[in-house]
C-alpha cells in the first residue's frame, strides 16, 4: 500500500491520480486545507482508493493511519516561501515537525520507503548554474531550511533503521491543478484587468520551469530505480526562462498585450531566489527526459484554468 501524504494538493493528486491508475492500493492522507477532495473526484468511488483527512501535525493520527503501508509519498507541506518569513512558526510546524512525525511513524510501522519532495531553494543563491546535487545547501527562505532539514532527518532515519530514502528537489512545478505560483498569478489578474499586470520584482529573475506530467514521471522513476538506502535528485528543466518571459507566454497564448507593471528590486518577495537552474543529469542517467516544453506546457495549463474558473 502507498500512503501520501498531501495528496489532495496539486503535484501529490497528480501523484495519486497516477498510482490509483496503475493498479496500486493508495491512501491520500490530508487535511484539506489548500488541497482540495475535487482533484481526487475521478477515483472517489474506487476500491484501491482511500481518502483519510488528517494533519500530518498530529502525530498519534499519522501514526494510526500508517498501518500496512510500505510506501511513503510526504508532499505535505506549507510551500509559500512568502509565508514562511511572515509566519517562521507556522512553516516550521507543518514542514519540519510534521516531516519528523511522518518519518517515526514510518518507523513504527516498518515502512520500507519514504519519498520526499524537496526544493531547488535549498541552494540558496548559487552562482554555480546549472546547480549540481553535490552542490552546498546554503537556504536563504526559512522554507528552504525547512525543507534541508526534512532532507537530513530522512538521510538520518535512512541510515539508522534502513528506511530507504529518495529526495527529490523540485523546480519550479506548474500545471493541473495548481492554485498557487507565478503562473496562476498572473492569470488571475489578467483575468481581472486584461490590459495591465502587475509583476513582482524586476521581471528579471530567471528559473526553471517544468510541467506536471514531467514531475510525475521523474518522481516514479526515482522511487523505482532506487539502489542506494538514501539518494537524491534534481528536478526541473535545462532552460532558464525570465518571470518576464512566462509573462510574454501567457499573454501569447491568451492573445493579448497587457502593460507591464513590475514593483521594483530584484526579488519578487523576500527569500526569493533570483536564479536558479538545475543541473538534471543525475536523474537523467535513469532515463528521465522531460517531453513538454514550456510553450505547450502554458498552453495545457492555460486551456485548464479557463474550464476551471
Amino acid at each position: 500500500m502507498i500512503l501520501i501524504t498531501g495528496g489532495s494538493g496539486f503535484i501529490g493528486s497528480n501523484l495519486a491520480n497516477y498510482f490509483i491508475s496503475k493498479g496500486y492500493d493508495v491512501t491520500v492522507f490530508d487535511n484539506l486545507s489548500s488541497g482540495k477532495v475535487e482533484n481526487l473526484t475521478s477515483n472517489l468511488n474506487k476500491r484501491n482508493f482511500n481518502l483519510i483527512r488528517g494533519d500530518v501535525r498530529d502525530k498519534e493520527f499519522i501514526n494510526s493511519s500508517m498501518k500496512g503501508v510500505e510506501e511513503v509519498y510526504h508532499l505535505a507541506a506549507d510551500p509559500s516561501v512568502k509565508d514562511s518569513a511572515t509566519n517562521p512558526e507556522g512553516s516550521f510546524r507543518i514542514n519540519v515537525d510534521g516531516t519528523f512525525n511522518v518519518l517515526e511513524a514510518a518507523r513504527k510501522n516498518d515502512v520500507k520507503k519514504i519519498v520526499f519532495t524537496s526544493s531547488s531553494t535549498v541552494y540558496g543563491e548559487t552562482k554555480v548554474l546549472p546547480t549540481p546535487e553535490e552542490h552546498p545547501e546554503i537556504p536563504i527562505s526559512n522554507y528552504a531550511a525547512s525543507k534541508v532539514a526534512g532532507e537530513v532527518y530522512i538521510s538520518s532515519y535512512a541510515s539508522t533503521y534502513g528506511i530507504k530514502g529518495v529526495v527529490l528537489r523540485l523546480a519550479n512545478i506548474f500545471g493541473p491543478p495548481s492554485a498557487h505560483g507565478v503562473m496562476y498569478d498572473f492569470y488571475k489578474k489578467l483575468l481581472a484587468d486584461p490590459q495591465k499586470l502587475e509583476i513582482l520584482g524586476d521581471g528579471k529573475q530567471s528559473k526553471s520551469y517544468l510541467y506536471i506530467s514531467d514531475c510525475i514521471d521523474a518522481i516514479v522513476l526515482a522511487s523505482s530505480k532506487q539502489k542506494k538506502v538514501y539518494d537524491y535528485f534534481n528536478v526541473g528543466s535545462a532552460e532558464m526562462t525570465t518571470v518576464d518571459e512566462v509573462a510574454k507566454s501567457m499573454c501569447s497564448v491568451l492573445g493579448i498585450k497587457p502593460k507591464f507593471e513590475h514593483t521594483g528590486g530584484k526579488r519578487g518577495w523576500t527569500g526569493d531566489v533570483v536564479k536558479m537552474l538545475l543541473s538534471t543529469e543525475k536523474i537523467e542517467k535513469l532515463g528521465w527526459k522531460k517531453k513538454v516544453s514550456l510553450k505547450e506546457g502554458v498552453k495545457r495549463y492555460i486551456e485548464w484554468l479557463k474550464t476551471a474558473e
